[in-house]
């Protein structure tokens, strides 16, 4: 055998050999040779001397609508190798990949975020059942219960939002990327609470706006904390239901009545940040003044109506009606409107004797003496004071002020006996 021809022999072999080292997987670099039918692209594997072939879908991780605007004849490509085409060594072909060695470059990204605990960004590209889908440079998926801190009813305003991810599961071989929005949500908030906690004060006045609102009050947020109002600091006047007075999204000014950073929990007012309701009482309900009023409460000495929001005042059952009348709740039903006459104001005391009867025409034949401030006889049987002290006589009114005339009266009888 000639020189020639072995030469020409250990060529063929080096050939066949280097065709061996192409194996799937392998990233290697590739010349376009051709466009073939405007639909893939066939390259030469550099260093081995064989072909390849570079489908349309699989020259970019975006959608190709014109295989010539992303490559040419004579381009140097970056491939990984997918598969093996025919079984034949000297003729035989790979199917190559640019978007799965691209992908491949963002898995490691992804996968070194999410070894140092960083996140991602990447716009949501659709609404699918029980999610969003993502364009991370890898499809992502985020649950639609790790969207947000809270349940949220249409997905569809998140669609072509660029939002930040964090990463909590990645499963490159399974092209599986999960990833979660309220994680962040709930991060940015601790972060938040934690400030505020720390810089918020008993006696402050903030503004914030109703989140939420329940039976027992309304919860306020106060920036990325909520403080809660108890329906009795909402307003001065008896209130039955928050949402009565108060709507979620309202803005409203609130003080602070306490803070406990252990129990992560705020008492607020809204009601001590209004005018004291008594203030002024003296000119806006002077002794004689004719005013409107709503019976708030009814108790066995009389009722408690309300003139101004927060201002209540006692009508005497004995300032109800000229007649006689065994109960209030005889004459009066709670929610009524009634209008009184102001007997005697005592603004330090919170207290106003108020009566209906004033108002109103004596019945023909009635006792004279029965005016504004009749004489009235000791009731046959009198509760003990520590007994009037009840829920009800929340007023100030004392047992001495309800049946003051009556002991007058009486101490006056006793002194023209004597004399």
């Amino acid at each position: 055998m000639s020189e020639n021809n072995n030469n020409e022999n250990n060529d063929l072999l080096n050939a066949l050999n280097s065709i061996e080292t192409v194996n799937v997987g392998d990233v290697v670099k590739g010349e376009v040779l051709a466009i073939d039918d405007d639909k893939q692209a066939i390259v030469g594997i550099e260093g081995t001397g064989i072909e390849g072939v570079v489908p349309q879908k699989e020259l970019s991780t975006k959608p190709v609508s014109d295989i010539n605007d992303v490559v040419k004849v004579g381009d140097t490509l970056d491939l990984v190798v997918i598969s093996k085409i025919g079984n034949d060594k000297e003729g035989g072909s790979y199917l190559l990949s640019v978007r799965r060695l691209e992908a491949r470059k963002v898995w490691d990204e992804i996968q070194k975020k999410y070894e140092a605990g960083e996140n991602i960004e990447a716009p949501v590209t659709q609404v699918v059942k029980g999610g969003l889908v993502v364009d991370a440079g890898v499809r992502g998926f985020v649950p639609a219960s790790m969207i947000s801190d809270h349940f949220v009813e249409d997905l569809n305003q998140f669609k072509g939002q660029t939002m930040t991810f964090k990463i909590i599961e990645i499963e490159p071989s399974e092209n599986r990327l999960i990833l979660s929005h309220r994680a962040l949500v709930e991060q940015e908030k601790a972060a938040k609470r934690e400030e505020i906690m720390s810089t918020l004060k008993a006696g402050d006045t903030v503004e914030g706006k109703v989140a939420r609102l329940t039976n027992f009050g309304a919860f306020v947020d106060l920036g990325g904390v909520d403080g809660l109002v108890h329906v009795s600091e909402i307003a001065y006047e008896r209130v039955e239901k928050p949402s009565d007075v108060l709507k979620v999204g309202q803005e409203v000014k609130v003080k602070v009545l306490s803070v406990d950073p252990d129990r992560n929990r705020i008492s607020l007012s809204i009601k001590q940040t209004l005018p004291e309701p008594w203030d002024g009482i003296e000119e806006k309900a002077p002794e004689g003044a004719v005013l409107e009023g709503t019976v708030k409460r009814l108790t066995s000495f009389g009722a408690f109506v309300e003139v101004f929001p927060g201002v209540e005042g006692l009508v005497h059952i004995s300032q109800i009606a000229h007649e006689h009348i065994a109960t209030p709740n005889d004459v009066l039903s709670t929610g009524e409107k009634v209008k009184v006459k102001v007997l005697e104001v005592h603004p330090d005391a919170h207290r106003l004797a108020l009566s209906i009867k004033a108002l109103k025409e004596k019945p023909a034949g009635s006792n004279n003496n029965n005016d504004e401030q009749p004489k009235h006889r000791a009731p046959r049987k009198q509760s003990a004071p520590s007994q009037m002290s009840t829920d009800d006589d929340d007023s100030g009114f004392t047992l001495g002020d309800l049946v003051g005339d009556q002991l007058k009266n009486a101490q006056k009888g006793s002194d023209s006996d004597n004399n």
